[in-house]
């Protein structure tokens, strides 16, 4: 058993002699500076940042506390679960996790059998039989880290394609609840439309009645109230074609064809308003696409490693144990042993491999540049969205108000009409198109509150639990 004494020795020689020199190669990722210095803006200033004290970022609750609609609820899971977008996602973080599975079996040794049998007869002489049954091993010793950064990277991989079905959620969620208050601004927007259509009717009826008594009403102001009722129908026949396209669009998400969506009513939904946005890094700690970005980064950082380790030498250790009789010598047969270990040094490779790290250590810097430029963008996101709520919830206040002064104004404007000679037609006319106008702003001004709520929620990440 010598020369596996000597085996032993000589493979902890080249290890020994070898391992001062991979210093270095074991390295875990850690996250590096970035700037999140003012990230968001305030709300109501043009200059400052929001400095925000409640750590308890909005985007943490469950969109279960956020979309409290029982519909809209049954929708949202219905997609959740039907999604083809969903289900993809879910069939890629299967695949990258076999991927991590290979890369963790690399560790093992890899083990062969490949039994051999022959039969040899020269000038008719009797037959001879010879038969081996070898089964070999080689091992690959990660001395150098090489295996080891590989898997960590396919690891990082693992985590960004989970973080992009993170991702797909997210937006599934939201996508979903923006076309849902969507239909039921349109559901709301022909409620008005249609009591609009009544009021011009009427009035095309009674100043058609007016000048056929001859009260003094001309037969231009009986068209021009007969051309605003028209108007009005069409308006409603645009409002039907919208509600219809946008059911088959929200039908679509869901994974089904296109058809009726149950839903509720514009003026039932409530939504929070405490809209805590949390400080810094942590108010995106749940945006799965900027933690996706940041898993590419370490991934880049183990594939600078798995560069850096092709400097040094390969090291096998293979092992060969073969049940043979030698060619028909040996009857029975007998165990035939042996081992061999080889160092594979890169010598003339070396141009090569020193440019492999010169492109991992840049594009290291790509992944470094995308992810803080992803942080931004986040932060971007999340100004615009409480922008858009705070500039949306004052225009809707002031539209509730445009309206309450409209609606009095067609009453008296009517009356006025009436009892008055110095009232014409065109008043009546603009005073109502001026409503019905007023009415449909205010109602998608609303629309626009929700969906901003909705656009924060997803700019912070939006919890998907």
């Amino acid at each position: 058993m010598n020369w596996r004494s000597n085996m032993k020795k000589l493979m902890i020689f080249m290890s020994a002699a070898l391992l001062l020199s991979s210093c270095g190669l074991y390295n875990k990722y850690e996250r590096p500076e970035v700037d999140t210095k003012g990230i968001v803006r305030d709300t109501q200033s043009l200059t400052d940042t929001l400095a925000v004290q409640d750590t308890i970022s909005f985007g943490n609750m469950p969109w279960r506390s956020v979309f409290t609609d029982p519909q809209l609820q049954v929708l949202i899971q219905q997609g959740l679960d039907n999604n083809p977008d969903l289900l993809n996602a879910a069939l890629n973080v299967k695949m990258v996790n076999e991927a991590l599975k290979i890369a963790k079996l690399a560790f093992l040794p890899s083990v062969a059998l490949s039994p051999q049998g022959t039969l040899t007869s020269f000038d008719g002489a009797a037959a001879t039989k010879s038969y081996s049954l070898p089964v070999s091993a080689s091992w690959n010793v990660d001395l150098f880290g090489n295996l080891l950064s590989a898997k960590r990277s396919a690891q990082m991989q693992l985590l960004a394609t989970k973080d992009y079905q993170t991702v797909v959620k997210t937006n599934v969620i939201s996508t979903i609840a923006n076309l849902y208050y969507t239909l039921l601004m349109i559901d709301r927007q022909l409620e008005i439309v249609t009591d609009m259509e009544q009021l011009t009717k009427e009035t095309w009826e009674k100043m058609r009645f007016m000048h056929d008594n001859r009260i003094g009403y001309r037969s231009t102001a009986v068209q021009s109230a007969e051309a605003a009722y028209y108007q009005v129908q069409a308006q409603h026949i645009d409002l039907q074609r919208q509600m219809r396209e946008t059911e088959n669009s929200l039908s679509l998400l869901l994974g089904q064809p296109g058809q009726a969506i149950p839903r509720g009513k514009f003026n039932d939904q409530s939504l929070p308003t405490e809209l805590s946005t949390g400080v810094g890094i942590q108010m995106l700690a749940n945006r799965a696409d900027v933690h996706s970005y940041e898993m590419a980064l370490a991934q880049c950082f183990y594939d600078v490693e798995t560069a850096r380790s092709r400097f040094y030498p390969n090291i096998t250790i293979t092992g060969t144990a073969a049940f043979t009789n030698q060619n028909g010598l040996v009857n029975p047969g007998k165990w035939l042993l042996s081992a061999v270990g080889s160092l594979t040094q890169p010598i003339f490779q070396h141009g090569q491999i020193v440019a492999g790290l010169k492109v991992a250590k840049m594009q290291y810097e790509q992944a470094y540049n995308t992810w803080q430029n992803a942080i931004y963008k986040a932060g971007n996101e999340v100004s615009n969205a409480l922008v858009a709520y705070n500039s949306y919830a004052q225009k809707a206040e002031l539209d509730g108000k445009r309206v309450n002064v409209l609606k009095q104004n067609v009453e008296d404007t009517k009356k006025l009409m009436e009892s008055s000679s110095n009232t014409t037609y065109l008043e009546v006319i603009t005073a109502q198109s001026n409503l019905l106008n007023a009415e449909i702003n205010e109602v998608s001004d609303q629309l626009s509150k929700m969906q901003a709520v909705v656009s924060l929620y997803q700019a912070l990440g939006g919890g998907v639990k």
